[in-house]
């Protein structure tokens, strides 16, 4: 009944699926889908996340590049101006000659035109000036001519000879240099000036001048100050294309950038120059913009194809066709398996059919059968009770014999072996109730209800101490005092059989000695009955809970073979099992569980 009812409830359930994709499955596509642009844009997001910040370190790397060259630049400057306020705050041509050889200016710095000096001069201080210059360097001459009040010529420079046209070159004359110069002078601080063209590049590129100024005397603190003891500068010329060569060099770089100074580009890679580099699409594009030295230099930043390159990563599409394939693969998946499942569905379908009709079968069989085991059962039962009366009958007549036998017995012509055949008859007769007892037993288990009453299992240990005659010693119980509600004729008769056991097997009584543990567990009772016996070989295990089996020779007494059996069935009847734990003499230990009605508490009491 239980597998056909199960199948029949099955039925409706399997017949969902039977359309083919369903919505479970639309779900879990969607879900993988999902699953795959998300992956798929995640990876692009962290490619992006890298190669930005591969271009921002590159762009702070340009830009720090740039910096520290003009820092270095700046040193170099201020350093000359220490050695012309060493010599009392002016130079000659030859000291300055000195300094320039020991400054090392190609190795040292790159990209620098030269190093030299320029002065401040008055119209009223212009003579003198001369004087003084044309006694260190005949035919010196101070152009081109301009309407400005004061002069700011190039005394020295060094190296001389690529910068000879502009010795004597008066910085006044054009209003960038003369402005830069002037800043340098009145703020006591390094300037550079705006975008130029030096006399001395043939290329006519764009460039500037970098100055420092030194003064007479201490540096003037106040503005009236310094332009009144200011007495020239250190300065430097650059062609800005040379600046960038070296370590700045496009062709080490992954990016592309141009420098603007206000209106004006003083520098610009991004020009079609046949670079195989240059990108028409840049990856990544950004200004930036440095204050130096009194200008702002505005840098546009452009990656370039080697950028490209280094940075073009196909994980991101590999991931999307992955998923893509992975898809496909789900779909197809998925539809095998509802393929397979409409199959499996349909063969369920003939298999319930079938089942059906067997389990109708097994159901009368199974009635049949309970009935038969009930009626084999009473048969038992009846036949057990029956053969007492003829037995007793027996034992009666036997008894009378015995009586009346009893002078022949005194007799010296009596036969001694008609007493000892009516002995034996007596102890068959015994033998024969302890059977009939004994089937009569196997038989009622399971008859009884549940008892209204609970019974203590410590009550009924002691009961059983006192109906075998054991003391304490013999037989003690440890663990816990449960009261049992259920059946407990039957777990009393099991406990019974089991003492009982014990006792009928141990070969010297004085010696005997008996455990009963109770443990609960949940609504269940472990019980474990160990003995000091002679024990049990492994391969009688299982034998010795079968009907008639017995270890004890059939011509000694209590030998029925029936109560294990009576204890296996009694203990299975309620849903538990019965084992045994013994090796031959160390005795044995038969362990079982017995169910315990809900609600009844147990209190834990370790026996003394």
């Amino acid at each position: 009944m239980t597998s056909y009812s199960t199948l029949s409830l099955l039925r409706p359930a399997t017949s969902i699926h039977r359309s083919g994709l369903n919505l479970f499955h639309v779900i879990v596509i969607a879900l993988s889908l999902i699953m795959t642009v998300s992956a798929w844009q995640f990876s692009k997001y962290q490619i992006e996340t890298r190669k930005l910040a591969r271009f921002e370190m590159m762009r702070d790397r340009v830009v720090g590049q740039i910096t520290e060259r003009m820092l270095k630049y700046e040193d170099a400057l201020w350093a000359g101006a220490s050695m012309v306020k060493s010599h009392g705050g002016d130079i000659s041509f030859t000291q300055w000659r000195a300094f320039a050889d020991h400054l090392q200016i190609d190795q040292k710095y790159p990209g620098i035109n030269g190093i030299g000096v320029v002065h401040y001069v008055s119209e009223a201080g212009l003579p003198d000036y001369l004087d003084r210059m044309n006694t260190q360097r005949p035919l010196f001459n101070i152009h081109p001519t301009h309407g400005e009040s004061h002069y700011i010529p190039i005394s020295f420079i060094e190296p001389e000879e690529p910068n000879v046209a502009t010795v004597g070159l008066d910085l006044a004359f054009e209003a960038k240099r003369r402005t830069a110069a002037l800043a340098s002078r009145d703020s006591g601080e390094a300037r550079i000036t705006g975008p130029i063209v030096l006399v001395q590049d043939a290329g006519h590129t764009p460039g500037f001048l970098f100055y420092v100024p030194f003064y007479r005397g201490e540096t003037p603190t106040t503005l009236a100050g310094r332009r009144a003891h200011a007495v020239g500068a250190v300065y430097a010329p650059f062609i800005t294309r040379k600046l960038m060569a070296g370590p700045l060099d496009k062709h080490l770089r992954g990016v592309r950038f141009s420098i603007t100074d206000g209106d004006e580009t003083i520098y610009d890679e991004h020009v079609d120059d046949g670079d195989s580099l240059r990108d028409l699409s840049p990856m990544f594009s950004e200004t930036v913009s440095i204050d130096l030295y009194g200008r702002s230099w505005t840098l546009d930043m452009r990656t370039n194809l080697a950028f490209r390159a280094a940075n073009t990563y196909s994980q991101p599409t590999l991931i999307f066709l992955a998923g893509l394939l992975i898809e496909c693969l789900i779909i197809a998946l998925l539809l095998l398996m509802t393929r397979a499942n409409n199959h499996a569905v349909a063969y369920a379908d003939e298999v319930t059919l079938a089942l059906r009709d067997e389990s109708k079968k097994l159901t009368a069989a199974n009635a049949a059968l309970s009935g038969k085991n009930k009626e084999l059962e009473q048969f038992a039962y009846i036949a057990s009770h029956d053969l007492k009366t003829p037995i007793r009958g027996i034992g009666g007549l036997t008894e009378m014999l015995q009586d009346d036998l009893e002078p022949y017995f005194l007799s010296d012509d009596a036969n001694p072996d008609v007493a000892v055949n009516l002995e034996r008859i007596r102890d068959r007769v015994r033998r024969m109730n302890e059977l009939t007892g004994g089937i009569m037993e196997f038989s009622r288990i399971g008859r009884f209800d549940e008892s209204s009453e609970p019974v203590d299992v410590p009550g009924i240990v002691d009961s059983l101490r006192s109906d075998f005659g054991l003391t304490d010693d013999q037989l003690q119980m440890t663990g816990s005092d449960i009261a049992v509600s259920i059946d407990t004729f039957s777990f009393r008769r099991v406990i019974e059989n089991l003492i009982g056991n014990a006792i009928k097997y141990h070969e010297d009584r004085d010696t005997l000695k008996i455990d009963v543990t109770v443990q609960r567990t949940g609504n269940t009772i472990q019980v474990s009955v160990s003995d000091n016996g002679p024990g049990i070989a492994p391969e009688y295990h299982t034998k010795i809970f079968e009907m008639f089996q017995t270890l004890r020779a059939g011509n000694k007494t209590d030998s029925t073979g029936i109560g294990l059996a009576i204890v296996k069935k009694a203990v299975e009847r309620h849903g538990g099992r019965i084992d045994v734990r013994s090796t031959p003499g160390e005795g044995a230990t038969f362990v079982f569980g017995w169910p315990v009605s809900d609600g009844l508490s147990s209190r834990v009491d370790k026996a003394a």
